[in-house]
């Protein structure tokens, strides 16, 4: 039976879910989720890792919307549509706790000393639970997660922790950014705000922290679906500098209207903020930019084209081994008759860009030439993918759908008051029906 799409809901079955990619602060594996699916490469036994998780199977049923390595890379975590957080311990790959949100998550976070996981679901709210473990190394499992802060029904973008733990910064599509006091005793609530980062105009896509080595503190990166990318310092909740990347790179018009900018979807940067990488809809490649923190300056440094079509949709940065992974995919894709699909780029030779950055670097290096690289997408691109017969094609249609779906998700959207009362209206009706079965 057809399911039935109300006026002003979105069908949620038909929307495209970005493949995600997140690489081990050593460089020691690399993890990429599309769709309810996870793999893992280790590149120290040179092969693709088999999960263990002995209470799911598969470990998520739904599409995975936020992945992240620990600051130690001890741990990882994966969590998503299906309401459940996973904690992974990465010497064995084994779940060694999984955590339910009454809602969607959207975001995760583990704290620089790896005692506490945080998530931030659908309606704004950003839980918190420990990480301890027993001596057979399994986390306690009778311990729940705990409400830490809160967006005020606003869904949360972005979570991250400053690099010496004393903040939690959280993004919303209310075009806000949190800095909150993490508290010594977490699971009583953070309640102490330090600022508020505002000066964007549309949702706020993507955060990372940079930490210059002739600076005493840690600065904030964000993305924006404004098309711009921005330095503040965090601490006072100044902006810093503001720089147009949508419209430095040719994607924006200056008549265009501004919920119809191009979106920056990611932002990656090595600790010292030398390098920042930047995915933006639009744009085949990606754009290098540079922090001149004293000179309170962001500028671009380099577009790095990779091919036609290709528009990342996550970025995964190794700063030991100064590699850029770059990652499109999707799950969802209606149109292309597909399951999933997704594409890995790699952009080596990182260091020697940076030393010279008018040379040929970096590298780009396909599937096939990158270590792991095959093995990652085997199933990814398995005979689904055989079907889609024009490549360009198939890589500009998951552009597009991930660039609707995030919009249908993250752009308020304004209704007149008669459409309001009739959305509650519809809202409640379903709620008593499904009380009634």
């Amino acid at each position: 039976m057809e399911e039935k799409v109300h006026t002003g809901e979105i069908n949620r079955e038909a929307e495209a879910a970005p493949a995600l990619i997140a690489v081990h602060p050593l460089k020691r594996s690399i993890a990429l989720a599309l769709g309810y699916e996870l793999r893992v490469f280790d590149f120290e036994m040179d092969c693709a890792v088999s999960l263990t998780d002995e209470a799911y199977s598969p470990c998520h049923s739904d599409a995975i919307r936020a992945i992240c390595f620990g600051a130690n890379g001890r741990l990882f975590v994966s969590a998503g549509d299906d309401k459940l957080v996973k904690i992974w311990r990465t010497d064995t790959w084994h779940c060694i706790r999984t955590v339910c949100s009454d809602k969607r998550v959207s975001a995760v976070a583990i704290s620089h000393d790896g005692l506490f996981v945080t998530f931030a679901d659908k309606f704004g709210v950003v839980w918190i639970d420990t990480l301890e473990e027993d001596d057979q190394g399994q986390a306690s499992v009778d311990k729940k997660a705990v409400p830490l802060l809160g967006h005020y029904c606003s869904i949360i973008t972005s979570l991250k922790f400053s690099p010496d733990g004393k903040f939690i910064a959280t993004a919303d599509r209310d075009f806000k950014i949190r800095i909150t006091i993490f508290p010594k005793g977490p699971l009583k609530g953070a309640h102490e705000i330090q600022n508020f980062c505002l000066g964007h105009t549309e949702f706020v896509s993507c955060l990372t922290f940079i930490c210059p080595p002739d600076c005493n503190q840690s600065f904030l990166l964000s993305g924006s679906g404004d098309a711009t990318v921005r330095l503040w310092d965090h601490i006072s909740g100044h902006l810093l500098d503001t720089c147009d990347v949508g419209k430095k790179a040719g994607l924006l018009d200056s008549k265009e209207k501004v919920e119809d900018s191009p979106a920056v979807t990611d932002i990656n940067a090595l600790p010292d903020g030398s390098f920042v990488a930047a995915a933006i809809q639009g744009l085949h490649g990606v754009i290098i930019l540079k922090c001149d923190v004293p000179a309170r300056r962001l500028f671009i440094a380099k577009f790095v084209f990779v091919e036609e079509s290709f528009v990342p949709t996550s970025l995964g940065l190794s700063s030991s081994a100064k590699l850029l992974w770059v990652v499109m995919g999707a799950s969802n894709v209606s149109k292309l008759g597909v399951s999933k699909m997704a594409q890995l780029r790699v952009l080596s030779d990182l260091d020697k860009f940076l030393s010279n950055e008018h040379g040929d670097y970096p590298v780009i290096l396909k599937d096939k030439d990158m270590p792991g690289g095959e093995k990652l997408l085997l199933k990814f691109q398995g005979s689904d993918h055989d079907h889609v017969t024009k490549q360009d094609a198939a890589l500009a249609e998951t552009a597009t759908a991930v660039k609707v779906a995030m919009q249908n998700l993250l752009t308020k959207k304004q209704y007149s008051l008669e459409k309001r009362d009739f959305r509650k209206r519809d809202r409640n009706d379903r709620k008593f029906k499904k009380q009634q079965f």
